[in-house]
């Protein structure tokens, strides 16, 4: 069987497959599944193009990548083709492990992050498929002597970041997140085991750390994201309080598992068969459920699936500060008069805390520029833009979420 396949991305044009057991781990079911979780998770009821899925994400990583390691290699960095194909399957199967909706569902459906699931998931591949698994295990996790490899699986300029950045900007047709990902790539190197920026390229940083915390106002932190993403979240959260309070709730089996029981990681790490099961779960079980429970006895669960799949998103407020305590007691006392709602329903249907946008943390790994002279300087202090400093701080902003049926002029005055 040829196993020299090529895909045709929209984004870069054709991928190759570099080696036979890359193919086989692209077939795998593991990543097959893939197909069927979406990168952006509910962002298409904002930007309607936004319907690409972690797997169009992994080939473009992957991609990305290779063009990497061709690159140091050009420049005398010393990378073995067993470093260079572990490598490759670090940064494939850096995702395998995402929820239904990637982050929308992320320590909802188990209490377990999707780095936890993608680690676990890829040691179960290494005992199938063996090969380079090992390495690309110990890459994955930090573990690997050479500690570049993980820089750029997984850091403040990591390969994945370059790859979702230029995805989603394409996609969503929002053409402030553009990001130069061939020059980035052209411009990294290594020194003492660290990936370094050539300082010719600190341009193209500055428009990467831009254009990344625009992506996340505009994409990643709409407000009406947030809203859809929190209404997903009120859902699953009924069918579980039903499921324990022994109502029933139709769901598919793999589904099932994960409202009835609340699993976490020694769970999953002492029963295996919780971490098979979770592997057949994608976005196609729980929209099939919520078409299901659109129809509910449950007022509280038909209502919510009814208004997600009409698209009939909570109006969402954002704030500089966070509401005072009496606002939203008022708000809440609103809310449960108008819809009729008792006091133990009202939280599914106003929901309110914090959002942050944080384009480049000085605390963690930094993105180093390389200086023509030999010097290392962190991007903050090299860069002469006084806005890529003013980056490093955490931009937080406050919420408020609540149905739109509710007449504005009742809570008008909690916003003057």
């Amino acid at each position: 069987m040829n196993k020299r396949k090529v895909f045709n991305d929209p984004v870069y044009g054709f991928i190759n497959i570099p080696s036979e057991l890359i193919f086989d781990i692209i077939e795998h079911p593991y990543v097959q599944r893939l197909r069927r979780i979406r990168q952006l998770g509910l962002t298409d009821l904002v930007y309607p193009g936004a319907l690409h899925t972690r797997f169009h994400h992994a080939l473009g990583a992957m991609h990305l990548m290779q063009n990497t390691v061709d690159s140091l290699r050009n420049k005398g960095q010393d990378i073995s083709d067993d470093e260079c194909e572990a490598l490759l399957i670090a940064i494939l199967l850096h995702d395998v492990g995402h929820a239904p909706f990637s982050h929308a569902l992320e320590y909802t459906l188990l209490n377990v992050s999707h780095e936890e699931m993608s680690r676990l998931l890829m040691k179960r591949l290494e005992q199938e498929l063996g090969g380079n698994l090992g390495l690309a295990y110990r890459i994955f996790t930090d573990q690997y002597e050479r500690r570049f490899f993980h820089q750029l699986v997984s850091s403040q300029l990591d390969i994945d970041r370059l790859d979702y950045l230029k995805r989603d900007c394409f996609y969503t047709g929002v053409s402030e997140g553009e990001i130069g990902a061939d020059r980035i790539i052209k411009m990294l190197d290594i020194r003492n085991d660290q990936v370094v920026v050539e300082e010719k390229g600190i341009y193209s940083i500055e428009n990467f750390l831009t254009a990344r915390r625009l992506m996340y106002w505009q994409v990643y932190l709409h407000k009406a994201s947030v809203s859809a993403e929190k209404m997903l979240v009120s859902i699953i959260r009924r069918a579980q309080h039903l499921l324990a309070q022994g109502v029933p709730v139709p769901a598919s089996p793999c589904l099932s598992l994960f409202l009835e029981r609340k699993i976490t990681l020694p769970n999953i790490e002492q029963n295996t068969d919780y971490l098979e099961h979770y592997t057949e779960l994608d976005d196609n079980d729980v929209w099939c459920a919520i078409k299901g429970w659109q129809k509910h006895s449950d007022r509280v669960l038909a209502t919510l699936s009814q208004m997600l799949l009409q698209r009939k998103l909570f109006r969402i407020k954002l704030f500089n500060q966070p509401l005072k305590t009496e606002s939203i007691t008022y708000l809440k006392q609103e809310v449960q008069q108008e819809m009729k709602l008792n006091s133990d329903e009202i939280s599914y249907f106003l929901y309110y805390g914090e959002i942050s946008n944080a384009a480049y943390v000085v605390e963690d790994q930094k993105i180093s520029i390389l200086t023509k002279e030999g010097k290392i300087f962190d991007v903050v202090q090299a860069s002469e833009l006084p806005h890529i400093k003013a980056m490093s701080q955490i931009v937080k902003k406050y919420y408020v979420c609540w149905p739109k049926s509710l007449a504005m002029h009742s809570v008008s005055s909690l916003f003057c």
